[in-house]
Parts: structure tokens; C-alpha cells; sequence
């Protein structure tokens, strides 16, 4: 499956809103309209090969190993050039990708991959079971420091013993085995042995056997792949994918109007209010909505105080209206939860409820934990320092305009918060990795397996693992560690809920909504299936096409 950069920006609250939506159309109206588009896009068009489809990304990936990267923006460029052994097919059953079969053993420890004959790499060399055992080890090497890795060092025993069989064993039955397998992109043993997977140049410059190679990558301005020859599983209709960088979403909606771009992920207020709104974008736009397994969150550096303190947690927990946010910044197109999981699966606890808006509860918690506004400014104070503290985020109109609503209803509580959106680079590198922040808001986008166990469990805190924000809790880590091992699914589900029922109490984060993605796509773009199956807008992307008459001039797509 071609993974396309969709980035799912949205924006826009309440009190912000007016300004931005006024200047935003003032824009839109003060440009000069184009010649009238006289395209029949309705029209039906043979499926043919060819073609160039142009997407935009708002952050640069910071290299293509994506096991390294651990970030969205990576993995959305190299899932286009690395294959992995399974995929998840259109109902979300698992097929082969490089493996042709595969046989689990009676006791469940056992995995036996047969992989496809005659399999090679962009630069014309062998893609065996050597290069999977290569890339097992790379990841669950230490200095590798991979935030996968805690999937795969659960294999005691990984063999090769030919070229076409790879095997591994397990200390004991692993439930999320066969899925950990179609999420690891498989690298080039030959091209990458001996070297600094963190230094290698390959990061940016990789050699793939999926259905695109990189071509080009300009910094800071676009990435461009083209049709690999020799990709493993034939060849994709679209023979260049263009993928330009364009950090602000206001500026990715004129150059899709203006045709320049194909596809983007929209805000709500362009999902539902501008583009509804001017007959001649609907003409030439088609608007897709799917509920991904995906939510956002306001998250806390447990080591920071005072967020040690569970009471401070629900306190905020409390203080927050997260309709007023799903309302506000996403036009209702959202959803209020109370666990980490995807609303209406079996993962989800249907008996939990989210933190309602209680000012009141949380003004009472903060007196509980020892602040009290001694001067009369309107501001807490604990031990002589005023409750202030700096939410960061990433440049995401959504993330920012959440964070102003959460600002303004902490000060009514009274604590003082400050806000900083910080470039994508930057703020993994500076700030996550390092750990030197207080409160993040920021989007979590899960696998289909309900284990997360790379997220939530205390050993999986070191610089450039997901657990950076310091939990540690002795019932999460046990039951994480009991629902990894746990084949049956009734039980394993109650372990789950169980699990999600702790992390609410918890409050190591604020679940502040489930966002649906919304996507616009160019009608030239054909065969596309709508509405979106379970396996999303893009399970079958490899098929997409772009006839020949509704090409735009290739001089246009650099």
C-alpha cells in the first residue's frame, strides 16, 4: 500500500477564529479568480499508467529509516520504498507483502516466513531472508536505540537458514506477533552493514524494493519518487509521487485551489464551510471523512513538578471543556473519548466516561494539593512560586487553537500558562528527545493492535522511545506485559479495558478528542475507493490512476 503524506490540519477555536477566518477568505477573495476549469472530471477514463500526483507535507521527515525516525512524516515517505513481510489487505486481514506464506507453530512461539522467489532490491541486487535477519538485529540493537524495538527483542531465537525461509521464536506466545511483522520495513543488509543507522547517508538517500525509489530530495522543499522498475510487487499506476513542503495549511489550500498540489489534509472549517461554499472548487475536489485510529492529547513531563501529582492531573483534567474544543477548533468533527483506543472497537471501554468540564472539582483538587492564590492576583501559588508553566507544540493550527482554549480555561482556574509552536525538527530533537518541556499537546496515531506497550510502559523511556513523558506505573506495566501474552481475544480485551480504566484515573495525559481525517483529493485522481474501507482512504493507492487528458503540464509538478 502507497502511504501519501495526508497530514490531518485542522484549526481554528472559538475565540481565534473570527480574526482568521475573515483575513483567511479576505485572501481567498482578493486573489485574482482563475480561467474557468471546463474539465469534465465525472467523465469515465480507462485505468492507465502514468502521470505525476503532487501531495503536501507540513513537516519535513528528518531521514528515511523510519525505525530510526520513530515520527509520521518519515514513515509516510519510506512506507512508498520499503516493503515489509505482511499487510494489512482492505478488511483488514493480514496478507503477505515479501512473504508468500507463512506457518505459526502449534505452541504459538514458533513463526515460519516463506518469502516470494526471485525478490531484488532498486539496484538490481537479491532481497533475501539474510536482509530480514539484518534488519531484526538493527532494531533490537541498543545503540540503534529504535522506539520499535521493544516488539522484536520478545524473539529469542531469529533464523535464516535459506534464502527464502526466516523464522522466530518466542519465550512465549506473543499476541501482537503476526502485526509487529507488517509494520517493520525491511532494509538492505548490503548497502548498510557496519554502518551508523543514526550518521548513514542512506537516511536520505535509501534504496528500497517497494513501488517507488527516492528520485530527489530538496530540503525544505519537496521529495520526489519515482516508479521502481524492479519493485516487488509490480508496478504502481503513477509513475512519479511528488511530496512538497509546505509547513502552513493556508498556503497548501492555495496551491491545491489553484491546482498545484493534488491531494491535502483539511481543517474543518475548509472541509465544511469554504470548499461547500465555491461551486467551482467542488467541481474539482473530491471531500473524504474517515474516523483513523488517531487522537490528540495535552500530555504531561511526569518529572517536572508539580505534574508528579496525580491531583494537579485531574485538576486540569477537569478544567479543560473538551467540547468546547471539539466544538470550536473542530466544527464537531470529533469525538469526546476516555481511553487511548478507536471509539465503537472491541479495545475500547464502553463503561468509561471522559473528565467532564468541572471548574469547581478542579479548583477543589488544587486547594487539596497545596495551592491557594495568596496575593490575590488571580494566580496560584505553591511554596511562594505562581502554578505557571509552557504548553509546546508543533506548527499545527489545531494543536495551537486547542492549546488557546486550554489556556484560557486553566487561567480561570488560576494557572498561568504560556504557548510555543515550535517546527517539527526542532521540537522532536530539542524538545522530546531531550525530555526539557513541561506540557506538550500533541496527536498519538495507533496500529490496529491494541498493545502499547512502546508508549505507556516504564522501560521505554530512554531519549527517542515514545514514553517520553516519564510514566511510570507498577498495574499499567503488568497489565501491558499480561495483554502482549494473551492469545485469547475475550480476555485480552478485558486486560485492555482494565488498562484504560488505570490510565484515566491515572491522568498522565488529557484525552481531548478523536478527530476524523479529512481529506481533499483532485477528481483527476481515479480509482479511489469511496466511502473509505476499514483499511482506510488509501489501502489500494498503488491503483490509483490519472488519465492522460486530465494531467496537468509536468513543468508545474517541481
Amino acid at each position: 500500500m502507497i502511504k501519501f503524506a495526508f497530514l490531518n490540519n485542522k484549526l481554528l477555536n472559538r475565540n481565534a477564529k473570527a480574526s482568521g477566518v475573515i483575513l483567511f477568505l479576505l485572501l481567498l477573495c482578493n486573489c485574482s479568480k482563475p480561467a474557468q476549469d471546463l474539465t469534465d472530471y465525472t467523465k469515465t477514463y480507462p485505468s492507465q499508467s502514468g502521470g505525476t500526483m503532487i501531495d503536501a507535507m507540513t513537516g519535513e521527515p528528518s531521514g528515511l529509516i523510519s525505525m530510526i525516525a520513530g515520527e509520521s512524516a518519515s514513515s509516510a515517505i519510506s512506507g512508498n520504498i520499503f516493503n515489509k513481510l505482511l499487510k494489512y489487505n482492505k478488511n483488514l486481514d493480514l496478507e503477505g507483502e515479501l512473504a508468500e506464506s507463512w506457518q505459526v507453530s502449534d505452541d504459538q512461539k514458533t513463526i515460519t516466513f516463506k518469502l516470494k522467489p526471485n525478490l531484488k532490491w532498486a539496484d538490481g541486487k537479491p532481497l533475501t531472508s539474510a536482509d530480514v535477519l539484518w534488519t531484526w538485529h538493527a532494531v533490537i540493537d541498543e545503540k540503534t536505540g529504535s522506539p520499535y524495538a521493544s516488539d522484536y527483542q520478545l524473539v529469542k531465537k531469529a533464523e535464516a537458514p535459506d534464502p527464502l525461509t526466516f523464522s522466530v521464536t518466542y519465550e512465549q506466545a506473543y499476541a501482537p506477533a503476526l502485526d509487529s511483522w507488517a509494520g517493520l520495513q525491511v532494509l538492505p543488509e548490503h548497502l548498510l552493514k557496519g554502518q551508523d543507522l543514526h550518521t548513514t547517508a542512506f537516511a536520505r538517500n535509501p534504496v528500497g524494493s517497494h513501488y517507488y525509489k527516492l528520485d530527489n530530495w530538496t530540503h525544505g522543499e519537496n521529495i520526489k519518487l519515482s516508479r521502481n522498475p524492479s519493485s516487488v510487487l509490480g508496478q504502481a499506476k503513477i509513475d512519479h509521487l511528488v511530496s512538497r513542503i509546505i509547513p502552513d495549511s493556508s498556503a497548501q489550500f492555495l496551491e491545491l485551489m489553484a491546482g498545484n498540489i493534488d491531494s491535502m489534509g483539511l481543517d474543518p472549517i475548509k472541509y465544511a464551510r469554504i470548499i461547500p461554499a465555491r461551486p467551482e472548487l467542488l467541481q474539482k475536489l473530491a471531500l473524504y471523512k474517515e474516523l483513523g485510529n488517531s487522537y490528540t492529547y495535552l500530555g504531561f513531563n511526569l518529572k517536572h513538578k508539580p505534574f508528579d501529582d496525580v491531583r494537579v492531573r485531574r485538576a486540569i483534567n477537569y478544567a479543560i471543556d473538551k467540547q468546547e474544543i471539539i466544538d470550536g477548533v473542530y466544527l464537531g468533527l470529533g469525538i469526546n473519548i476516555a481511553s487511548p483506543y478507536k471509539p465503537g472497537t472491541r479495545w475500547s471501554n464502553p463503561n468509561l466516561a471522559p473528565y467532564p468540564y468541572d471548574p469547581n472539582k478542579a479548583k477543589a483538587l488544587l486547594k487539596e494539593a497545596g495551592f491557594t492564590d495568596t496575593n490575590g492576583d488571580g494566580i496560584l501559588e505553591r511554596d511562594g512560586k505562581p502554578f505557571s508553566f509552557e504548553i509546546l507544540t508543533n506548527q499545527n493550527k489545531e494543536r495551537e487553537k486547542s492549546a488557546v482554549l486550554i489556556q484560557r480555561r486553566l487561567k480561570a482556574v488560576g494557572i498561568d500558562v504560556k504557548i510555543r509552536a515550535i517546527e517539527w525538527a526542532s521540537f522532536i530533537s530539542r524538545f522530546i528527545k531531550t525530555g526539557d518541556f513541561d506540557v506538550v499537546v500533541l496527536g498519538w496515531s495507533l496500529g490496529l493492535d491494541p498493545d502499547q506497550y512502546s508508549i505507556w510502559h516504564s522501560s521505554q523511556q530512554a531519549p527517542g522511545q515514545f514514553n517520553f513523558i516519564g510514566y511510570n506505573n507498577s498495574i499499567v506495566d503488568k497489565l501491558l506485559e499480561q495483554g502482549r501474552l494473551e492469545l485469547n481475544p475475550d480476555k485480552r480485551m478485558k486486560i485492555y479495558h482494565e488498562f484504560a480504566r488505570v490510565l484515566l484515573d491515572d491522568s498522565p495525559i488529557v484525552f481531548l478528542s478523536a478527530g476524523y481525517g479529512l481529506t481533499a483529493i483532485h477528481k483527476r485522481v481515479k480509482g479511489i475507493d469511496s466511502p473509505a474501507p476499514p483499511a482506510g482512504l488509501g489501502w489500494n493507492s498503488e491503483t490509483w490512476y490519472i488519465p492522460e487528458p486530465l494531467r496537468r503540464n509536468e513543468i508545474s509538478a517541481n
